[in-house]
């Protein structure tokens, strides 16, 4: 057990969980978590934060409350919350097969077709990883998008340093062009950060989402995250059923990467981008630059 794994014990300890071992997950970058077993021989999930206290677990157990008690969607009991320690009900790893990916394309399209609302945004401020999501309430998608979810991501100083003036531009001119390349369409709840890490299963085998960064938004910020995102094969059939439950709007593939964006900025803001997000970024605004004396 090393010392972040030690820590993680304590905490547990302290909460009144006699853990015996934990298996511990890979998949986060943010905090110390795993699969623990206690004294009786029960499992749960738990995962604690290093550094200051901060509300992260307890933003992330209201978030998981509204997805199941609002949105209909499963989600892990919420067994212990604070801003050190988040301990939630064992779950199972899926199956990534055509029959799952079905089960969860009518899940999520539940979800964005059942919670539609007036205003974008949510009654308190989010995190994505470890920097804040900004949720302040607004009435217009296109301002709250680009303002909350694309620009405010200029002024962390790993994206400063990534971008020149002319990239940065770019990605305001995209911004203010929004209105004629997003429809204007109402919010919905949405996970916000769906990628395939955070869907596991029950041990029935139904979908289960987890580690959210919850907010009222346009439903394609969802579907953005599985489209652009490693993703098995079989999650092609997921796209298919959302599409014909729901009937999003035509042109929905196009919009995909404009959406997915905002995670590109999230990364090189987090430190993580030995994978070219920098350059995805500017392969996407590249259309927004103007060339030198124009």
């Amino acid at each position: 057990m090393d010392s972040h794994e030690a820590i993680l014990v304590e905490r547990l300890h302290r909460a009144g969980y006699a853990a015996t071992g934990i298996d511990r997950s890979t998949g986060g970058a943010v905090a110390v978590a795993g699969l623990v077993t206690l004294e009786d021989g029960s499992q749960v999930f738990a995962k604690t934060l290093l550094g200051p206290d901060q509300d992260v677990f307890p933003v992330e157990a209201v978030g998981l409350t509204e997805l199941r008690e609002i949105g209909g969607v499963i989600t892990p009991e919420v067994l212990c919350a604070s801003p050190r320690l988040l301990v939630l009900e064992k779950m199972r790893p899926r199956r990534d097969d055509a029959r799952f990916w079905e089960r969860l394309a009518h899940t999520v399209a539940a979800l964005h077709t059942t919670t539609t609302g007036e205003r974008f945004g949510w009654h308190r401020p989010g995190w994505l990883g470890r920097l804040r999501q900004d949720n302040t309430w607004d009435t217009d998608g296109h301002t709250f998008f680009g303002e909350r979810r694309i620009l405010r991501w200029l002024e962390e100083p790993l994206v400063e340093a990534a971008f020149d003036a002319s990239e940065r531009q770019a990605l305001e001119r995209l911004c203010a062009a929004l209105p004629e390349l997003v429809p204007n369409r109402p919010p919905c709840l949405t996970h916000g950060d769906l990628w395939q890490e955070n869907i596991v299963a029950t041990a029935d085998g139904a979908p289960v989402l987890i580690d959210p960064a919850v907010s009222y938004n346009w439903p394609e910020v969802d579907l953005s995250m599985l489209w652009c995102s490693p993703r098995p094969p079989a999650s092609d059939r997921f796209f298919a059923v959302y599409e014909e439950i729901t009937g999003i709007d035509a042109g929905w593939r196009e919009r995909m990467d404009l959406f997915h964006l905002r995670e590109l900025l999230g990364v090189i803001a987090h430190d993580d981008d030995g994978w070219g997000a920098a350059e995805a970024v500017r392969k996407i605004i590249a259309p927004f630059r103007r060339v030198t004396g124009s």
